[in-house]
């Protein structure tokens, strides 16, 4: 490899970092074995969907204006399933509570159960960080659950848009290998 050809490539790789440093970050994930996509499709297909917010993902502005502005980017970035997403849904008599419950700056011993009982604490915001923990519920029980954060200062931000369509692909993924297994799967 030439020197210039060398030089143009570290070039080109120190270009890249401020893109690389803007992306958000999904942290750790957790599933519950009764976790089912073919359940989650089902029941959102055609359908709103609830979103429960907690906290305020920018202390500068007011919760009311983050709801409304978080609402398209979330629609936007919404999962493969032909949902609305909606934050007044009530529950149909005699169905399961699903919704997804997002916790903004929450607190580091947070957990799924308690954020599926109703249960929210946060840490104080930093300004400019858009942190969140997903839970997905159905009634009382944590389906899936997720961290994630980017750098942004508010709901139009594109990084949010970008965080919240990879955060949806983990919080409901269509994977095979999270199908819940019945039965001996007819091994022989």
């Amino acid at each position: 490899m030439t020197i210039s050809k060398t030089i143009a490539a570290a070039v080109a790789g120190c270009a890249l970092v401020p893109a690389m440093a803007s992306a958000g970050v999904i942290g750790g994930t957790n599933y519950a074995s009764q976790y089912d996509y073919g359940e989650f499709f089902s029941i959102a297909d055609h359908h709103d969907f609830k979103v429960v917010l907690a906290g305020n993902a920018f202390p500068a502005t007011d919760l009311g204006s983050v709801a409304r502005d978080l609402l398209p980017v979330m629609q936007a970035a919404k999962p493969r399933p032909a949902l609305t997403f909606a934050y007044d849904v009530a529950v149909e008599k005699d169905q399961p509570d699903y919704r997804l419950v997002l916790v903004f700056n929450a607190a580091n011993d947070l957990g799924s159960r308690e954020v599926c009982n109703g249960g929210t604490r946060g840490d104080p915001a930093r300004s400019g960080l858009f942190k969140l923990y997903a839970v997905y519920c159905r009634n009382n029980m944590a389906m899936s659950e997720t961290t994630a954060w980017t750098s942004a200062a508010s709901a139009n931000d594109p990084r949010v848009a970008e965080l919240f369509r990879e955060l949806f692909m983990v919080v409901f993924p269509d994977s095979h290998a999270l199908k819940p297994q019945v039965g001996d799967g007819n091994r022989q």
